[in-house]
């Protein structure tokens, strides 16, 4: 491995990290000016760069700039004792891997180097800046057969009805059936025609008739002219008429002549005019449960429902997220015109987990979040937003709950959820074990322990519950915070002291 290059006029902080990069096996070169360093780029290159912001002969944000036109991959954290906001978004727009603030705790600094280290050691993210964007991803069994079923629909112009929750892509389904279907027939809605698509549901009422069916100058206040509605503008292509189920009683019977002989009347027209057009229909709810209540046309969803696709959810794919995930990162990079975020295996575990209750749309939309808000290249588990991580711990709480048993492994169990949720674990604990209510969930397994051991006259209970107690709490932090051990005590509440003593008396080095 390539040293660590420390770039910083005062001797003294180069000193203190190099000592301390040393104790961790990590070799080091240090420079007083950027200058130095830009000649060293010319035979060498390391492995991390750490740099000062502002120092003679140079600013450490021009030397981030230059370092990243020659190495766009080398993470940089940048250092500077003027903590302003400024300095930060510089750091950051220049593509710095971190930003530390002096002074700084140098077990702090050492993790955040070392999370530099292991970024660029990381398999480069394949450069997809070039690549045209797919029109659907995914590997999973139900999204296989969503493909085939396009496949099998590729030579044919029947009426299709798309089923499947928000979000979950039911118009890119309806483009791809439209790029595939035949060619050079555009009398039957070929694939050389235009994709028109309408949500039907984000339409006011009184609009949505004109929206699909055009009207005549001074058909009503405000036509001041004739205009062509999108059965029109499909002529010859695909409409794709979106969340069908909301569409207005009245408008269905139109719709379904149309769909009938192919005629319609423009508002306000008396001439009927005709459109050769397919129409694929999509909607999030049941239309056999609208058609029973009496709000769709039994007819209508017939003649709509000649085959029906179903989407499935995210949360029925998850094998697919990674692959989502990471295009979507890319996609945002691109869009944005930064780089590509990676992520760690720990944040792509959760996000497989997690069930999306908006799919894929939501997945989409976390990750151009992440691609702004993350602080740094790779995505950690603590950079993914409040809600993932509840709904992670609430399901945690749970299966708490429901599972039975004294055993050690309960205990365990128990305790690491009770890792995750401190406040609510402090404020349920004393009434329920004091006052001799039955408590429930991890209390109730911390009980059944407790009492087994002072029913066997085990020595030392209070000593040895509170040790197993504190041991899992300190696992469980370090596992979330991936073993740095400053954040895990930020996040438990303790000094950093306080969890290094711990440690060493509990014997979790070991």
């Amino acid at each position: 491995m390539k040293p660590i290059w420390i770039v910083d006029d005062d001797q003294s902080i180069r000193f203190v990290l190099e000592k301390a990069l040393a104790r961790e096996q990590l070799a080091t070169r240090s420079f007083s000016n950027p200058r130095d360093v830009l000649v060293a780029l010319e035979n060498d290159q390391p492995q991390v760069l750490v740099s000062d912001i502002r120092m003679p002969g140079g600013s450490g944000i021009d030397l981030l700039a230059k370092v990243k036109a020659k190495l766009p991959g080398l993470p940089v954290i940048i250092m500077t004792a003027y903590s302003d906001l400024d300095s930060a978004v510089s750091a950051f727009q220049g593509g710095a891997f971190e930003y530390l603030p002096k002074p700084f705790d140098l077990m702090r600094a050492v993790e955040l180097i070392q999370r530099a280290v292991d970024e660029s050691l990381r398999e480069a993210v394949i450069d997809t800046a070039g690549t045209e964007m797919p029109e659907m991803l995914g590997q999973a069994p139900a999204m296989q057969d969503v493909f085939r079923a396009i496949g099998r629909l590729s030579q044919s112009h029947v009426t299709v009805l798309i089923t499947g929750e928000s979000g979950s892509g039911k118009e890119l389904v309806a483009r791809a059936l439209h790029k595939h279907s035949p060619r050079g027939d555009a009398a039957k809605g070929g694939s050389e025609g235009p994709f028109i698509a309408i949500n039907t549901a984000a339409i006011p009422k009184d609009l949505l008739e004109s929206e699909l069916f055009g009207h005549e100058r001074g058909a009503f206040t405000g036509a001041q002219t004739m205009r062509r509605g999108r059965f029109e503008q499909a002529d010859g292509g695909t409409l794709f008429l979106d969340e069908i189920g909301d569409m207005p009683f009245e408008l269905q019977t139109r719709l379904l002549r149309v769909l009938s002989d192919g005629q319609f009347y423009r508002v306000g027209g008396h001439q009927p005019l005709k459109a050769n057009v397919r129409v694929i229909a999509a909607t999030h709810q049941n239309l056999e449960q609208r058609v029973r209540e009496g709000s769709f046309r039994e007819d209508l969803f017939h003649r709509l429902n000649v085959i029906r696709l179903r989407l499935p959810a995210l949360r029925e794919r998850r094998d697919d997220v990674p692959s989502l995930t990471r295009f979507f990162l890319a996609k945002s990079a691109r869009e944005l015109g930064v780089e590509a975020k990676r992520i760690s295996d720990p944040a792509l575990e959760r996000l497989t987990a997690f069930d999306f209750p908006g799919n894929v749309r939501q997945l989409e939309n976390l990750c151009h979040w992440l691609t702004v808000m993350a602080p740094a290249q790779v995505v950690e588990l603590k950079d993914l937003p409040p809600e993932l991580m509840a709904v992670d711990v609430a399901r945690q709480a749970m299966a708490a709950t429901q599972a039975g048993g004294h055993s050690g492994e309960a205990l365990s169990r128990s305790a690491a959820v009770s890792a995750a949720l401190p406040e609510r674990a402090s404020a349920a604990a004393p009434q329920g074990a004091l006052v001799g209510a039955a408590p429930s969930g991890w209390l109730a397994d911390l009980q059944r322990e407790a009492r087994r051991l002072l029913e066997s006259g085990a020595p030392e209970v209070w000593d040895s519950l509170s040790k197993q107690f504190e041991g899992q709490l300190i696992h469980a932090a370090l596992e979330v915070t991936r073993g740095r051990r400053i954040e895990a005590a930020q996040r438990l509440g303790i000094g950093r002291n306080t969890i290094t003593r711990k440690i060493q008396e509990l014997g979790l080095d070991d």
